[in-house]
């Protein structure tokens, strides 16, 4: 059966620009511009009359600005949009704020040459046309309701902190799936560390925008920050993310070090610090992405006894880093975006059933009243490591034991 094609709704107020993208993208046998709008609210309708896949969108426009139209859309209706745009130039505060806003990429319209400059592009554009559509699955079903007044949290965040700790990684098409996870998730889940491959300038942006939606309390993580129950901290761009024990329990440190994995923030560097500090209290989850960013810190964190997720191949937008992980042995799960927060929840209450019950986990490694003798040894499940993995991609096991609980 052969696959629909790609509907591609074009929003500029440059009649020639509609003719140049109309031409470029009806020359390609899977996707078809169904309509063109000459400023936002003419495309409003056009969005609830065609129901586009994607959305190609100028800045300049009359009536309302493209920006203020994206993020009204992105809260209203989210969606796969593609700026095309004079302003929308590498390093332009214009393009910032539109990848901030949820934009999936950019193309800068030629300054001079207009069609010559678009017809050299096109190749550019259809391919970046295509993997913004590849992202709608991503996205949440149904249309979200506008907010009446600021976001009603079904629950005030927990001020008060945890001794469990979820770590979650990404890259190409984390925004979106790291926005799904957050938001199927409790106002009293543990604290929520997050790496996001994103430049710096945007990941600001990006928390304010998980803010709006989820339960949880979501800001651009601080250094030195206790890590509360009911908050979620977002690496910022340019800084590597850790948690480390400080005596009244976990925080966060921001490291300015050099890249790993060509990454800052690198989910290695996240994982690997809650493989040593929270052990056999962590989750790690490890979403789409391109390379095999996190896979070595995955494999350290079950290494030291924790949970580990991977997305699978169906649900990932780009399955290079989970695929990575799970071929050294690092997921001891696989598991569909849709079921990642059920499966944290279970997870977060397993964790604090076993915390309460006699002979389950020992005192956090963070806990202020009184340490745990060097010589304790942890139970033997908690330190072995993956079938077949190298110890030395972990972290060593008797850092783990040897931290005061």
């Amino acid at each position: 059966m052969k696959a629909p094609k790609i509907k591609v709704l074009c929003v500029d107020d440059s009649a020639t620009i509609q003719e140049l993208l109309s031409e470029i993208i009806g020359r390609e046998p899977d996707m078809e511009v169904v309509a063109v709008a000459s400023d936002p609210l003419m495309a409003r309708d056009l969005i609830k009359q065609h129901e586009p896949d994607v959305l190609t969108l100028d800045i300049k426009m009359p009536r309302m600005d493209g920006l203020e139209f994206l993020e009204r859309l992105m809260r209203l209706r989210p969606m796969p949009v593609l700026m095309i745009s004079s302003r929308t130039h590498p390093g332009t505060e214009e393009t910032r704020r539109a990848l901030a806003l949820g934009a999936r990429d950019v193309i800068a319209k030629p300054r001079l040459g207009i069609r010559q400059g678009l017809e050299e592009d096109s190749a550019a554009i259809v391919e970046k046309i295509r993997a913004a559509a590849r992202t709608q699955a991503l996205l949440p079903r149904g249309r979200l309701q506008a907010p009446k007044s600021a976001p009603i949290r079904l629950q005030a965040p927990v001020n008060r902190v945890n001794d469990a700790v979820l770590a979650i990684g990404a890259s190409t098409g984390g925004t979106e799936a790291i926005r799904a996870v957050l938001d199927a998730l409790p106002a009293d889940s543990p604290p929520v560390l997050i790496a996001q491959h994103m430049p710096a300038g945007f990941t600001r942006s990006f928390a304010k925008r998980l803010n709006e939606t989820s339960r949880l309390l979501v800001k651009e993580a601080q250094d030195g920050e206790p890590l509360l129950q009911g908050h979620a901290y977002i690496a910022p761009g340019d800084r590597h993310l850790k948690m480390v024990c400080r005596n009244d329990g976990y925080a966060t440190q921001l490291d300015a070090g050099p890249e790993v994995n060509r990454h800052r923030p690198a989910v290695d560097v996240l994982f690997r610090s809650a493989a040593e500090y929270a052990g056999p209290r962590a989750t790690g989850v490890l979403l789409t992405g391109m390379g095999k960013d996190g896979a070595a810190g995955l494999l350290a964190m079950r290494q030291a006894g924790a949970l580990t997720i991977a997305q699978d191949e169906a649900s990932s937008l780009i399955f290079g880093m989970p695929r990575e992980a799970i071929a050294i042995g690092a997921a001891r799960e696989v598991v569909a975006l849709g079921d990642v927060a059920a499966r944290l929840v279970a997870r977060a209450a397993d964790c604090a059933q076993r915390r309460l019950a006699p002979g389950g986990l020992p005192r956090r490694p963070c806990a202020a009243a009184g340490t745990r003798p060097r010589n304790t040894r942890l139970p033997r499940e908690w330190s072995r490591s993956a079938p077949g993995a190298a110890v030395e991609q972990g972290v060593p096991r008797q850092r783990w034991r040897n931290r005061p609980s």
